[in-house]
């Protein structure tokens, strides 16, 4: 049987494969578990790394092919189950979820794992393993079981899908400042400082998977986002939830995010992206089944 050590030390590269492949950190621990017990079970693996990517991948496609009909039927938007990616404090880093390969790029933003929903399971994972982790197309073809040709084809469609890639983000410091402001705007209701922080054609994108409470479609432009916002104030102030909650400001997906704790429940996460100083897209998480891990996330950096 093969070394777990070495399987162990791979554990972050194949949690970041599988987060972007899957858009969903609670799966993406699954299948690296599954991972764990057919690597447990080979014997005489040439490159542990390799191997075990492999296998990873392709339980993330088989999970992907079998999702299609459910994501169809999903209530409201569908946004990828959100990550903290600041620090997570001490544990077994698949627990902790990203490494500093999750983190160093726009890979994980929000609205770049939306961007891979566009694309085909395969053309996903071409995408992912060649952009992101510099796999060459050789050793993707070993992989996806392809010729290489085939990988770069793949590739090829890939990039004409996916042209708009997310700009990359502001400075900390800056969107730090930007994302305060919006805290105390939407803490106070102040619809003039709103305004100020909402570019023109701002999106809106809330999650609730007909769970909870949440816009059912996408809003655009600052009008009808600035409406949406006010109207949210007031009802957070006349049903007495804001007398309860907590606003904590926070790195999430790589960019800034506010969370919203009602008492003890992590209730709502808005994530952020900032171009200069103004906002130009909320993405709002309140399906609570997909803040468990980021609420766990929380909890072990308090240990």
């Amino acid at each position: 049987m093969t070394d777990v050590t070495t399987f162990d030390e791979h554990r972050p590269l194949l949690f970041s494969i599988a987060y972007r492949m899957l858009g969903s950190a609670s799966d993406a621990e699954d299948v690296v578990q599954d991972a764990w017990l057919r690597y447990h079970g080979a014997d005489d693996v040439r490159s542990p790394r390799a191997f075990a990517a492999t296998i990873v991948t392709r339980l993330c496609l088989d999970r992907l092919k079998s999702a299609r009909a459910s994501r169809e039927e999903y209530v409201g938007p569908w946004l990828p189950e959100p990550i903290l990616t600041t620090a997570a404090g001490p544990g077994p880093s698949a627990v902790e979820g990203p490494d500093v390969t999750l983190q160093r790029s726009e890979s994980v933003t929000l609205a770049f794992l939306v961007l891979l929903e566009t694309l085909a399971p395969e053309e996903r994972a071409v995408f992912i393993l060649r952009e992101v982790f510099d796999y060459s197309h050789d050793e993707i073809a070993e992989v996806l079981e392809l010729t290489a040709a085939n990988c770069r084809q793949l590739l090829h469609r890939a990039k004409g899908k996916i042209k708009n890639r997310p700009i990359q983000p502001e400075a900390a410091r800056s969107r730090r400042d930007v994302l305060g402001r919006f805290a105390d705007a939407l803490r106070s209701g102040d619809a003039q400082e709103l305004t100020a922080l909402l570019t023109e054609d701002v999106g809106f994108w809330s999650d609730g998977g007909g769970k909870v409470a949440a816009a059912r479609r996408p809003l655009a432009g600052r009008a009808e986002v600035l409406n949406f916002l006010v109207g949210l104030h007031r009802t957070a102030v006349s049903s007495g939830v804001y007398a309860a909650a907590s606003m904590v400001l926070e790195e999430v997906n790589g960019e800034p995010a506010l969370l919203l704790r009602v008492g003890e429940r992590l209730e709502t996460v808005f994530v952020l992206s900032i171009h200069g100083d103004r906002i130009a897209a909320l993405r709002v998480m309140r399906n609570p089944d997909k803040l468990r891990y980021l609420e766990r996330q929380l909890q072990i950096r308090t240990m």
